[in-house]
């Protein structure tokens, strides 16, 4: 398995678990956007060059928050860990994706503080209002990539109708519930915005694996899906 894909993702997700600043420091390299805050509150917003862009969304904290060793090995299709902790899937998997559609010409929003109560996303509505305008303002709609399973999608309260019929004609997924909530439900105002599966499952737990294969689809999916010259602007009513 040596695909840049496969790499991109082994890389990610072995960075440490409890500590955001790998992969800040990864985005940051760019030399685009601008970083904002402290510890858990804190984002990286890199404005997309596309007429019609979408804003893509990923969490660089992880549930570990001490200390740990990430022992995360690869075999038989999936992604596990040998200790006694889980491999952070969720969300390194996410900024792995993200990551890989950095060229595609839309928005790159990286939070920190997910975990901890939408602590990065909550920050930037609270303290960058004009951040938080523009993201509403600029974009068609925002793509999330924190969700586990490896067919679902969920809008929470960010979704229209239509725009659950769209995400389900374009990516084959489904909604399962609404129940939870991530950084999309606090993000999107005038906007709509779906989380989408990324193939990890028993997160939170020593037995949390992903399946790379799943993985792999949602970001070949999202790949086509973005690529797509006209992309429809869907507007939130709540």
């Amino acid at each position: 398995m040596t695909s840049c894909e496969f790499k991109v993702l082994t890389e990610f997700l072995s960075f440490p678990l409890e500590n955001s600043d790998p992969v800040f420091e990864k985005f940051i390299a760019m030399k685009k956007g601008v970083f904002h805050g402290s510890e858990k509150r804190r984002f990286l917003y890199i404005p997309g060059r596309r007429k019609n862009k979408v804003l893509l969304v990923a969490h660089a904290d992880t549930w570990w928050e001490y200390y740990c060793e990430n022992d995360v090995v690869f075999e038989d299709g999936r992604f596990f860990s040998t200790g006694e902790y889980g491999i952070g899937a969720d969300d390194r998997a996410g900024c792995a994706i993200v990551w890989l559609l950095k060229d595609s010409g839309h928005s790159i929003l990286i939070t920190d503080g997910e975990e901890r109560g939408v602590l990065g996303s909550c920050y930037l509505y609270s303290q960058h209002r004009e951040i938080y305008d523009e993201i509403n303002r600029e974009h068609q709609f925002m793509v999330e990539f924190d969700r586990r399973n490896g067919n679902d999608f969920k809008c929470y309260d960010s979704g229209s109708s239509d725009f659950k019929k769209y995400v389900a004609l374009k990516t084959g997924f489904s909604e399962p519930d609404k129940k939870s909530t991530t950084d999309i439900a606090v993000l999107c105002n005038k906007i709509c915005g779906v989380n989408l599966s990324i193939g990890f499952y028993n997160e939170h737990t020593e037995n949390e694996h992903l399946i790379y294969e799943e993985w792999l689809n949602t970001l070949n999916i999202s790949r086509k899906w973005l690529k797509e010259k006209y992309l429809p602007k869907f507007k939130l009513i709540r």
